[in-house]
């Protein structure tokens, strides 16, 4: 089940234990926050509208505390004046979590899970495959890889053997000539005198 709920002058769409960032709400962290605004609810192919709202449905969440938007730069300038000004602004927002959801005697909760059936983080699940596999197995594919460009090189060594171009002028000498110095204009009378 699914509800379109209006705050703050936007709409949201949101589910049951989902999470969304919205205009700041006058309720402290870890406090509840009901929203009777609701614009439409949906339930698999039934979807209910309302005109403007649906009657009887609310939307229930917790406040998981204050957060800042992103940083604007607000310039402005007038040409010719000297006049230019620099602001920046960061919107107040606030995380909510969405509980449940009631329509028409209907109620979707989002079911707790323990711990037992929580999903493995990321730094577990890269743990537990690296004590399975052990440490040669993880090994195992660099050591291919480094193999293969070892092959390459060797299969075409008439590149390597010719002398790159820096290194041929630095061989024979050939060295870039420095830059001719240019005289002051009183150098240039004294020389000729």
């Amino acid at each position: 089940m699914y509800a379109v709920v209006t705050s703050g002058g936007k709409q949201y769409r949101v589910e049951a234990g989902s999470e969304l960032v919205m205009e700041r709400l006058a309720a402290d962290p870890g406090g509840s926050v009901t929203f009777d605004r609701v614009l439409l609810v949906g339930d698999g192919e039934a979807v209910t509208v309302g005109t403007p709202t649906v009657q009887g449905a609310t939307v229930s969440g917790t406040v998981l505390g204050e957060a800042l938007g992103p940083k604007l730069i607000i310039f402005k300038f007038k040409q010719k004046a000297t006049y230019r000004r620099t602001r920046g602004h960061r919107q107040h927002l606030v995380r909510v979590r969405i509980d449940e959801i009631n329509a028409d005697g209907k109620r979707t909760a989002k079911a707790e899970k323990s711990d037992a059936t929580a999903p493995e983080t990321k730094a577990n699940a890269k743990a537990t495959t690296k004590k399975a596999d052990g440490p040669k197995a993880a090994a195992a594919p660099k050591k291919a890889a480094s193999k293969k460009v070892a092959s390459t090189k060797e299969a075409t060594p008439a590149a390597a053997a010719k002398p790159s171009r820096a290194r041929k002028t630095a061989d024979e000498g050939d060295a870039p000539k420095p830059a001719a110095k240019r005289r002051s204009p009183a150098k240039k009378a004294e020389s000729k005198e």
